[in-house]
C-alpha cells in the first residue's frame, strides 16, 4: 500500500515537469520560426526591380537629356543611371566620358563595353533608355494640359491628344492642325478630331517628328 502511495506521487510530479519542459521548449522553437520568417521577408524586399524601358525600339536613338540605365553584371559600384548631357555624353567610373547621343542602346553598350575590357574581364554591360527628353512634341491650345511631351515611338496625333488630356469643351474638333518644319519650311497638316475617333480618314491621325507642334483652337 506505501509503494503504491509513492508511485502515484512521483507519477504526479513527473507529468507537471514533462508538461511545462515541453511548453519551454515549444516557446524557444517559436521565435526561431518567427525569425526565419522575418529573414525570408527581409531578404524578399532587398530585390531591386528591374528599371522600366522608355521605348522596345531597338533603332532609337539616344539624345541629349535622355536618361539612361547602364548595367554592369556582377559590377554594382560602376552600374548606375545616368543623365545624357547637352554634349551629348554620358560619363562612367573607368570610361570617363562616353559619346551617346546618335547612338542605339546596343551601339553605346558596345563601346562601353570594349572600354571597359582594360579593367574587367569579358564585361557584360545593358543600356536601358529609362526617359525619353530628348524628344518632344508640343500641344497648345484647348487641351486641358497644355505643353511639351516626350514623343513616344509611333505615336500620333489622337496618342498625343489623350496624352494632354483629350479636348476641353471649348476645342473646335474640326479645325485642329499640327505645324512642322521640313526643310525650313513650316507645314500646316490639318486633323479632324472628329472624323479620326470614328476611324474616318485614317491618314490625317499621321505619325508625329520631333518638334512637331499640335494646335487646338
Amino acid at each position: 500500500m506505501r509503494k503504491k502511495r509513492i508511485l502515484g506521487l512521483v507519477t504526479m510530479l513527473v507529468i507537471p515537469a514533462s508538461f511545462a519542459f515541453a511548453q519551454d521548449g515549444a516557446s524557444k522553437a517559436r521565435p526561431d520560426s518567427k525569425a526565419a520568417a522575418t529573414k525570408d521577408n527581409g531578404s524578399s524586399q532587398t530585390d531591386v526591380p528591374a528599371p522600366r524601358p522608355a521605348t522596345d525600339s531597338p533603332n532609337y536613338l539616344i539624345g541629349p537629356d535622355d536618361e539612361l540605365n547602364v548595367s554592369i553584371w556582377r559590377e554594382p559600384d560602376i552600374s548606375r543611371s545616368v543623365p545624357v548631357r547637352p554634349d551629348g555624353k554620358i560619363s562612367l567610373p573607368l570610361v570617363n566620358d562616353v559619346q551617346a547621343v546618335g547612338l542605339t542602346p546596343m551601339q553605346l553598350g558596345a563601346e562601353i563595353t570594349t572600354r571597359l575590357k582594360k579593367f574587367i574581364a569579358d564585361p557584360q554591360v545593358t543600356i536601358i533608355v529609362t526617359r525619353i527628353n530628348s524628344q518632344r512634341i508640343f500641344i497648345l491650345g484647348e487641351v486641358p494640359r497644355a505643353g511639351a511631351y516626350p514623343m513616344l515611338p509611333n505615336m500620333t496625333v489622337l496618342e498625343a491628344l489623350s496624352s494632354a488630356g483629350g479636348l476641353t469643351a471649348f476645342a473646335k474638333q474640326t479645325k485642329i492642325h499640327v505645324l512642322r518644319v521640313e526643310d525650313g519650311k513650316q507645314l500646316t497638316l490639318p486633323f479632324n478630331y472628329k472624323e479620326a475617333v470614328h476611324g474616318q480618314h485614317a491618314e490625317q491621325n499621321i505619325v508625329l517628328k520631333p518638334g512637331d507642334t499640335i494646335v487646338v483652337p
